[in-house]
């Protein structure tokens, strides 16, 4: 049995057993929680029956077998009735003469916990008098003495039942506030509307969904609550909710362009109205879109890298005849023809290349960025390939610190725009402009405008497919598939529309994300067999702070692993030994010692695949924003 005394304080029970009266206070299992030392001295208790945690049964017992309520012609039954009548809990008083004479009086309340509080009073002298009062009383009638006595037992009773009520008033308050402050901490909006479409209920969450939103709104009608936009898409799952029908749909909040799960559950036991539930799912939204994309560019791989295969194969055996034809005396129009054979061929290989690249496996790579920087280089690079007249500027609103994306993909994919600008506007003195912002704090958004004839009513609906072009045979259709692909990769969209001058505009929305800290200075032990290499990477961490010790093998590196204070080994896959880097990571790990490693295998070699299983791998050439992303 376990010994409860020690979950009441010393002073608390040094009071109770000050108290005239005896007491005692049983759970919901009928174990003794706390008594005084005048409930022991009343009953004449041994010490066992005083401890918590003793049954009321085993008291009861004591007492039935004593004579306390009489000779004990059946203890069984007597012990049952009495704990029987003690399970029901319900507040009662009653007045008792115990075998020696003694009167006490007995009033117990439940508790809102289960179990209850009893108080017994020793009366003996108070009803002795009330005797002496009625024997020498020739006032006081019979009767008015036994109203007098019903009266204040059945206001005793009264009294027990109004503390039992006036607990659980006070429990249930206390619920109401503890559920309202809990619902106010919760990630999402939830709220009742009655049948008339207004609020009766709010966790006062809507503001945090959708920003710009009011947060009191209990007393409004949804429509009052929410823009009108947000509101056209909800109102129709509200129709069929306030019918009886449930429902889970998702919409966007277009003031933030943020992703917005709902759920209307009707309530059908009340008057009619029904319960909302809005939680933001913008970051599930982006993850979904992004593996959606992986998964359809793997099936994309699937099907053309046999085709893609065989065709290469062909383009080899034509460009060995081409070779041939060309060794042999022909015709002036002859050659012409086996030159444009050849160029036809080599651009046959070119769109190969473009294939793979839009279906192949594409690993992205982010890390912090600055776009500042980012858009300087890109126009730097996209510039040298514009003719005279053509300018190309750039300009960010807000986001001054770095953001994480991908700039080796995204570079790409914008040189393609510039590309894409420059033939639109073609020999003619032109504009193409790049703009960046932050869109709330949810999205990355650039717009791409030039001042070409925009796009055509087609280009606009088909322009983001493969192989659409309307440059004729100049043209391969994959340059703004491969943008729209590396966005949707990040978990982004890509919109086509016109400019404000006319022109053609390309917006691209990209996930706002900040960068993790990087890494805390810290030591690093480095393990690199290609001197060059190792010397470049140490200088890299040096220049961020950190303390480098250098290894050229792993019986190097396990020779310094017992030192103190390295907070981080960064070691090389392969390594020109038996042993790898994965041999000598899994040695640090088993000192939980945090691990990178670093290769230039691809990333379906065995060696790979198997690091990247277990640790974070990092591709050569990287730098500390990678190693930083990298161990995040």
């Amino acid at each position: 049995m376990t010994d409860r005394r020690a979950s009441t304080p010393p002073l608390t029970q040094a009071g109770l057993n000050l108290i005239g009266q005896a007491l005692s206070i049983y759970d919901a299992d009928l174990r003794l929680a706390v008594s005084n030392r005048m409930y022991q001295a009343m009953f004449d208790l041994p010490p066992r029956l005083t401890r918590p945690g003793v049954t009321f049964a085993e008291t009861i017992r004591f007492l039935v077998e004593r004579g306390e309520y009489g000779p004990p012609d059946d203890p069984d039954r007597m012990v049952a009735e009495r704990v029987e009548q003690a399970m029901a809990f319900e507040p009662h008083y009653l007045e008792r003469t115990r075998p020696g004479g003694q009167v006490i009086a007995v009033e117990g309340s439940p508790l809102p916990q289960g179990g209850w509080v009893t108080v017994y009073t020793d009366i003996t002298a108070t009803r002795a008098q009330e005797r002496l009062l009625r024997a020498r009383s020739e006032v006081l009638s019979e009767q008015l003495l036994t109203r007098h006595e019903e009266l204040a037992q059945t206001n005793r009773k009264l009294a027990a039942t109004n503390a039992a009520l006036e607990e659980a008033r006070r429990e249930a308050t206390e619920m109401a506030a503890r559920i309202r402050l809990t619902t106010e901490m919760l990630p999402a909006h939830i709220a009742r509307l009655g049948p008339d479409r207004r609020y009766t209920f709010s966790n006062r969450r809507l503001g945090a969904v959708m920003p710009d939103a009011p947060s009191d709104i209990v007393g409004l009608t949804m429509e009052q609550a929410l823009d009108p936009r947000t509101y056209a898409q909800i109102a129709p799952h509200l129709d069929r909710a306030l019918g009886g029908e449930p429902s889970v749909f998702e919409i966007t909040h277009h003031p933030s362009s943020r992703r917005i799960r709902v759920s209307f559950t009707p309530d059908t036991k009340g008057d009619g109205g029904l319960y909302a539930l809005s939680v933001d799912i913008t970051e599930e939204a982006q993850a979904r879109a992004a593996v959606a994309q992986a998964a359809g560019r793997q099936v994309a791989a699937q099907l053309t890298s046999g085709m893609a295969h065989d065709f290469a194969n062909l383009l080899t055996v034509i460009m060995g005849l081409k070779e041939k034809l060309g060794q042999m005396d022909l015709p002036a129009a002859a050659v012409d023809a086996v030159q444009a054979i050849g160029i036809a061929a080599a651009r046959g290989g070119m769109l190969i290349d473009q294939i793979a690249g839009l279906s192949g496996p594409r690993d992205l790579r982010p890390r912090a960025t600055d776009l500042r920087a980012f858009l300087a280089e890109v126009t730097m690079l996209g510039g040298a390939s514009l003719p005279e007249g053509t300018t190309l500027d750039w300009q960010v609103h807000g986001l001054e610190a770095p953001v994480l994306l991908d700039p080796e993909a995204l570079r790409d994919a914008m040189l393609n725009l510039v590309i894409n600008a420059r033939d639109a506007i073609g020999s003619g003195p032109g504009t193409i402009t790049i703009t960046a912002r932050a869109l709330r704090d949810t999205w990355v958004e650039i717009d791409f405008d030039d001042s070409g004839p925009g796009f055509s009513a087609e280009a606009l609906d088909k322009a983001l497919e493969p192989f659409f072009t309307e440059k004729g045979g100049d043209g391969t259709g994959l340059g703004l598939s491969m943008v729209y692909d590396v966005v949707k990769l990040a978990g982004g969209r890509t919109r086509l529309g016109r400019a404000p001058g006319g022109g053609a505009r390309v917006s691209l929305r990209l996930p706002l994300r900040q960068p993790p800290p990087g890494p805390p200075p810290t030591t690093i032990l480095l393990v690199e067999d290609a001197v060059h290499i190792r010397e470049a990477v140490r200088d890299t961490l040096v220049a961020a702070g950190h303390s480098v010790l250098e290894a050229a093998t792993v019986a190097e590196a396990r020779d310094l692993l017992a030192i103190d204070g390295i907070g981080l080994l960064l070691s090389d896959i392969m390594l020109k030994s038996d042993e790898t880097g994965l041999d000598l990571a899994r040695q640090a790990q088993a000192r939980a010692m945090p691990v990178a490693l670093m290769t230039s295998l691809p990333p379906d070699a065995p060696l790979h695949r198997e690091a990247a299983a277990l640790w974070p791998v990092i591709r050569k050439p990287f730098s500390v924003e990678k190693l930083a992303a990298a161990l995040a």
